[in-house]
This record gives structure tokens, C-alpha cells and sequence, in this order.
């Protein structure tokens, strides 16, 4: 049996797949810019789940402002080590940029604990103290989205995609009604494979635009 076996022409052939069925059954769909489109085909790519045309939600300064931080030295911050790996942190290095995730910090868990409150929102209580440029990434906690919402601080821009039926949908929505820059799936759908393609199509963008 033949089959493709090098890993660029497998994803090459991916989103050629996918470009002919938009085409098919989306005649009409208009991406708004190159960036935006990359970002939902690889969203797409990764998910094999064609709905992300309609709810991937972009603030309007979102890519400009992601963008903008990406290409400073900044820190990205995850709610979860999947997000974490998944991110293209070598890539993101060129920038200058680097990744944390503090949810198995003990600093996190110490204050989890004590003040009954999940160890993804203490992971954000004790980022937004940290002197550095930030962007949030958000796959999996709806609680850790909400805790940021809560915290009046600079913040160059959200990723936020939590999966998941307890209050993933209305952390989503709270973000759309907030002044952050942000991208956020509406409704129920998300994850931190979701969280990190959207991170990689920004930085695969940033690198061809060098």
C-alpha cells in the first residue's frame, strides 16, 4: 500500500483537503485576512471539525495586538501542560518569547489549597504578578479565564478556548464582553490542542513575515 509518509507533504495535503472543502460546501465564506485564515485552517487541521468557520470569535484589535506581543520577548501563559507542549516554544524563542504553566507549581497548589479555589485560577493569581509582558492561553479551565476577567492588569491578549460543559460557554462569552484582545471559541467546543494551533498559526505567520 502506498501512502504518505514525510511529514510536511502529509500536512501540505491536509489543508489542500481542507481548502477544496470549504470551497465545496462554504462557497460563500469569506476569510478576513490571510492571518485569519491560516488560524481557522489550522484550527481545523487539528480538530477535523469544519464548525470552527463560524465559532472561532476575534475581538476586533485581537491579531494585531497577539501579534504585536508574539513578536516582543513576552511570556505566554497556559492553563495546562498540554498547551504547554504544544506550543512551537522553539519557535517562540526566536522572539524572545517563552512559555510557563504554573498549575503543578507548589506555590499553585499551597494556595489552591488553602483558599479552596482551583489550582488553575491560583496559577493565574500568582501570573498576573509577574513583571513581564503577557498573553494568556486557555484550553481547558473555565475557572483560570474567569480569574483573569476578575484581575485588573496589562494584558497584550487572550486565547480563549476552554472545552466543556461547566461554565466554558459563559467564561467564552464573558470574554467577548470584556476590553481584551482576544480570540475565543463560542459555545461548548475548545481544548488545548485547539489553544496551541491557534498560538503555532500566529508564530508560522510571524516567521513568513520576516
Amino acid at each position: 500500500m502506498q501512502y504518505i509518509q514525510q511529514p510536511q507533504a502529509i500536512e501540505a495535503k491536509s489543508f489542500d483537503i481542507i481548502g477544496e472543502i470549504i470551497c465545496e460546501t462554504r462557497p460563500e465564506y469569506r476569510f478576513a485576512s490571510p492571518l485569519h485564515e491560516a488560524i481557522v485552517k489550522r484550527v481545523i487541521h487539528t480538530t477535523a471539525d469544519f464548525d470552527w468557520l463560524d465559532i472561532l470569535w476575534f475581538s476586533d484589535d485581537a491579531l494585531e495586538q497577539l501579534c504585536a506581543a508574539l513578536r516582543r520577548p513576552s511570556v505566554i501563559y497556559t492553563d495546562t501542560t498540554m498547551a504547554l507542549s504544544g506550543i512551537n516554544k522553539t519557535l517562540l524563542a526566536t522572539f524572545g518569547g517563552e512559555c510557563r504553566c504554573y498549575i503543578s507549581d507548589p506555590r499553585v497548589v499551597a494556595q489552591a489549597k488553602a483558599q479552596g479555589i482551583t489550582r488553575s485560577m491560583a496559577a493565574v493569581d500568582i501570573a498576573v504578578t509577574e513583571e513581564s509582558e503577557k498573553v494568556f492561553v486557555f484550553g481547558n479551565a473555565p475557572t483560570a479565564l474567569f480569574r483573569l476577567l476578575e484581575h485588573d492588569v496589562a494584558v497584550s491578549g487572550v486565547v480563549g478556548v476552554p472545552v466543556g460543559f461547566v461554565g466554558a460557554a459563559e467564561s467564552k462569552e464573558a470574554l467577548t464582553h470584556s476590553n481584551l484582545p482576544a480570540i475565543a471559541a463560542l459555545g461548548r467546543k475548545g481544548g488545548s490542542n485547539v489553544a496551541a494551533a491557534i498560538v503555532n498559526a500566529m508564530l508560522y505567520y510571524l516567521q513568513g513575515a520576516r
